[in-house]
């Protein structure tokens, strides 16, 4: 059985095909971006923009190595100092700076619409936010909304009035579909001609797809970010007051369960929710992936301001 079918996760079943979500991209909601966007300057202020840079040998102005001299290469290029010191002809290769783009990957699956898909809204936020900031930057920014029967992307666009594009993705990104973070991250790298800082926005309740598609895009050179957003409800459910005799449902495969809640169940699923982000967690540290848990009390702005801070994201 899969995770979401031993732990309860999801809560019960839904009419899939009914989820609208709210509008979020107001004037109001522009306005907090706005704002967040001079705070978050402030403190990446004093590095450069898009200090993120891929290496490469071209025309550039720092030296990376020498090879030797074929017809037809600027002779301008040629080493003299080691033609003089040791009668080779060598030339000099520079490293060439290019932007990388900002990927920002959202989970829709049906996991992050339950109780009224207040995890995939506060995604959404947290991705509009982190969008607007590279934007404002001069940055490349892509989207994609990805599960397992959906997957759709914006490509890489650039200035901060294209943010009205993405509001307009994410306002139509496709919904539900069960959850699979190896197949969407899988996507994501074939579709990327230049790996990038790529952020991966979701519950993650797929623990060991969920790691291998972001250490996938680690192996394909990608610098991989893990926000896993989380719903208080589903982590701890001792303060529900659900009692007695239930019935679980998987959101995501229908299967069902027939259980008899008490304290002491609620606690050990707490326990075992716990462990479940913990391991995601170590498992991403260990590969140098940073991780950020999203709780979704916490003002989304004030998330976005912590990754900036501990240097997530943009530098």
């Amino acid at each position: 059985m899969g995770l979401r079918e031993r732990m309860g996760l999801g809560g019960g079943r839904q009419n899939k095909a009914a989820v609208e979500l709210p509008d979020i991209f107001d004037d109001e909601f522009l306005r907090q971006l706005e704002l967040l966007q001079v705070i978050a300057r402030r403190l990446i202020r004093g590095r450069q923009r898009a200090e993120r840079k891929t290496r490469k040998t071209g025309s550039g102005l720092e030296f990376a190595d020498h090879r030797s001299y074929s017809p037809g290469d600027d002779i301008r290029n040629v080493d003299w100092n080691v033609l003089a010191r040791l009668n080779q002809t060598l030339v000099r290769l520079f490293e060439e700076d290019e932007d990388l783009p900002l990927r920002l990957v959202v989970d829709v699956s049906d996991s992050m619409l339950t109780k009224g898909a207040h995890k995939l809204i506060y995604a959404q936020k947290i991705i509009a936010a982190l969008a607007y900031v590279g934007l404002a930057g001069l940055d490349r920014v892509g989207l994609t909304a990805m599960s397992g029967k959906a997957h759709e992307t914006l490509p890489a666009i650039r200035g901060k009035s294209r943010i009205f594009r993405v509001f307009d993705f994410l306002r139509k990104a496709p919904l539900g579909g069960p959850t699979d973070i190896y197949g969407g991250c899988k996507r994501v790298a074939a579709q990327a001609s230049l790996p990038g800082v790529t952020v991966v926005v979701s519950d993650f309740y797929d623990l060991q797809g969920a790691f291998d598609g972001l250490n996938l895009l680690r192996f394909q050179k990608h610098e991989v970010v893990a926000i896993q957003v989380i719903d208080p409800v589903e982590a701890n459910p001792l303060d529900t007051g659900v009692r007695g005799d239930v019935t679980l449902v998987d959101v995501e495969g229908d299967a069902s369960r027939d259980v008899t809640l008490s304290p002491a169940m609620l606690q050990a699923y707490a326990e075992a929710h716990e462990r479940f982000c913990t391991t995601l967690a170590n498992k991403c540290r260990s590969r140098g992936m940073p991780y950020f848990r999203a709780n979704i009390d916490e003002p989304f702005d004030e998330l976005v301001l912590r990754i900036f801070r501990l240097g997530g994201v943009l530098r």
